[in-house]
This record gives C-alpha cells, structure tokens and sequence, in this order.
C-alpha cells in the first residue's frame, strides 16, 4: 500500500524557489527516480503559507497544498540553517531571516550581524548545522505522510566565501574538506548536503 502512488506517472515537488529546483534536479538525475518529479510552477501552483513552528510541519504544509492543487502525489522540502548560540535561528525563518523572502544578501548580511557578539576572539568557532525535512503526501488528505530528514554539520564563517549554491552557503565551513558549501560542486555537495541526506533515504525507502 505504501508505493500505490508510484503508479501514477508524476510527483509534484512543492517548490517554486530556483536554486532549491536546481539542486533538486540535480539530485533527482543522479538516483534514478522510478518516477518523474515536476516543480509545482509547472502547474501554477503559488508558494504555500509556511505557518508552521517546526521544519516538519512546514514541509507537509506545503505537500498538502501541492497536492490539493495537483490532485497528484506531491514532495516538500523546509530547510533550513540553525545556530545553537542563537537558540536555533535562523531555523525555520531562514529564507525570511531578514524580512524580505529569499534574499540571500540581506540573511547572510543579518546572521553575521547577530553573531558578532559572540564572537570573543578570533578563534572563536561558531557552530551550524543544515537541516533538511522532505515530507511526502500520497493524496491531499493522506494520514500518514512519509517524513526524510538530513542533518548537515559544520560551522559558521565570519564572511562569505565562495560562489556556489545559494542561501547560506557562502557561510557555511566544513572543516574537514577546508571549504565553504558555496566551494563546494554540485555532485561534491549533493554527496553530503543535508538535502542529499535526505533525498537518499527517500530514494531507499521506494526500494
């Protein structure tokens, strides 16, 4: 009962953000999908009202919307950046940080903004982390949607770096890798991203 919606021929990712579209494509053609996903801007279908208090619940907001919409089985992804000393902001507010929806430079701008008072010296190490929550409905008013998370690790930098990828990217340093998200190509990031992480155990779970 649980793979009866794969019968039908499309799944509607519930996204109209680019570069989120970009990254998911790209996912998508690496792990062989046994079904074709089409963004919801393919059918007109608006950006839902994010009103909920937690990734999971944004992310079945916006499936259910896509999928009353479409009539169609229907993927969401919230995501987000979260930084412990700020008790977890961004978090769900990441797109919105600033005010405005989706500008990158003015979030980047205001977390590092935030952060300045808590950076001591130096060398002090700001921790981050990713997180990615997929959310699928099989139709509008399904029981039981199917929850994929991914947590991606790393730190916060004290200035951008890098042109790649989108949102926090250019802040985001991994460490281990000596690089920023935003350094990172696209099959290296997809690799390890939260968003990967995630896709990966959606991809598992159709086997």
């Amino acid at each position: 009962m649980q793979h009866d919606w794969l019968a039908q021929d499309q799944l509607v990712l519930a996204s109209n953000n680019a570069g989120k579209i970009a990254e998911f494509q790209h996912i998508f053609s690496t792990l062989n999908l046994p079904i074709q996903v089409v963004p919801q801007k393919h059918f007109d279908i608006p950006d839902a009202v994010e009103d909920g208090l937690s990734f999971i619940e944004n992310a079945i907001l916006k499936a259910r919307h896509a999928a009353t919409l479409s009539g169609m089985p229907a993927l969401a992804d919230d995501s987000g950046l979260c930084v412990p000393v700020l008790n977890g902001a961004p978090g769900i507010y990441s797109a919105r940080y600033a005010g405005e929806h989706g500008n990158d430079a003015l979030n980047n701008q205001k977390l590092l903004d935030d952060l300045k008072p808590y950076r001591a010296s130096t060398a002090t190490v700001i921790q981050g982390y990713f997180v990615c929550v997929l959310a699928l409905v099989r139709h509008q008013d399904d029981p039981l949607p199917l929850i994929y998370q991914g947590v991606w690790q790393g730190e916060i930098l004290k200035q951008p770096r890098g042109r790649a990828g989108f949102g926090y990217d250019p802040l985001f340093w991994l460490p281990e890798l000596g690089k920023s998200s935003a350094e990172l190509d696209k099959a290296e990031k997809n690799k390890i991203s939260h968003r990967g992480q995630a896709m990966q155990l959606f991809r598992e779970s159709l086997v």
